[in-house]
């Protein structure tokens, strides 16, 4: 098969920027040996994600987008598009955001919209979601939580997104918690909404996450690599690792849109209250 070899990480991050870095450029690295050219890093790849959900824990370090540590993020992607989820400073706001980068520079940035639990008390909400063309195609960037709403990967996929890259710091349950992660059900909604939203919106699906624990939280890691007509094509499971597989975008999506076109097939009209909604909003 020919095609785009693509790759999604499960690996833990925290707050020592050089450690990541250095974490970082090693994934870079093996994943370019294996000729990967999409690379997608976890939510809060850069700094670590917060220690807690419970609106008491500090912040990550916060990076301007225009900054030092994206430049340098840029020069290790080279001929590669690597995305990863870092702390946005934006005046006296921070931002949970994902960045996609080669070495040319910043191709396209996303602050999360949708912030679960307490997140809100440290970090501002995203405004939206926008699709960006890219040399590896046209792709939408969500982070986390944004995958529990539908509206967020039909937005980039009618704005033309032929892969959704979405980065998470997706933890096991809170309450009630499995010993086993395989079990613990955060890990079955996190599998149940990458596949969806990959079929329901016909697009290649990228989903990064991180692995291990970091103060109160264990994440689910599950990074995997799933096609538009929702099938798990790479899995890196509950542990540390990368799911890597290769798929050619443009056949992969009108095969699965040529009979049942989801997109084509839409009734807005028949959807009245979402535009409503909208108009409200």
């Amino acid at each position: 098969m020919s095609g785009l070899r693509m790759a999604a990480v499960a690996a833990n991050f925290d707050r020592d920027l050089d450690g990541d870095f250095a974490r970082i450029a090693g994934l870079i690295d093996c994943a370019r040996a294996d000729g990967v050219k999409l690379l997608a890093l976890p939510e809060a790849a850069l700094g670590g994600y917060l220690l807690s959900l419970d609106g008491t824990a500090g912040s990550p370090p916060a990076l301007a987008v225009d900054g030092p540590e994206i430049r340098k993020l840029s020069a290790l992607a080279g001929d590669m598009v690597v995305t990863a989820g870092y702390c946005e400073a934006a005046g006296d706001t921070r931002y949970n955001s994902v960045v996609c980068v080669n070495g040319d520079g910043v191709l396209g940035n996303h602050r999360k919209v949708h912030q679960p639990l307490n997140e809100d008390a440290n970090y501002g909400a995203g405004s939206g979601f926008a699709a960006f063309d890219t040399p590896v195609g046209r792709l939408g960037m969500m982070i986390c939580y944004d995958k529990a709403f539908p509206e967020s990967a039909r937005a980039l996929a009618l704005d033309g997104a032929e892969i959704i890259v979405c980065v998470s710091a997706w933890p096991g349950s809170a309450t009630n918690p499995d010993p086993d992660l395989n079990r613990d059900r955060w890990k079955r909604r996190f599998d149940l909404f990458d596949r969806a939203r990959a079929l329901e919106n016909q697009v290649v699906w990228l989903s990064a996450n991180q692995s291990g624990t970091f103060g109160s939280l264990r994440f689910v890691a599950s990074a995997k690599v799933v096609d538009p007509g929702g099938e798990v094509l790479a899995d890196t499971g509950v542990t540390e690792g990368v799911a890597v597989a290769e798929v050619d975008v443009a056949l992969a999506l009108e095969n699965a849109r040529r009979a049942m076109g989801h997109l084509r097939d839409r009734r807005p009209e028949a959807y009245p209250a979402l535009g409503a909604q909208l108009v409200r909003a």
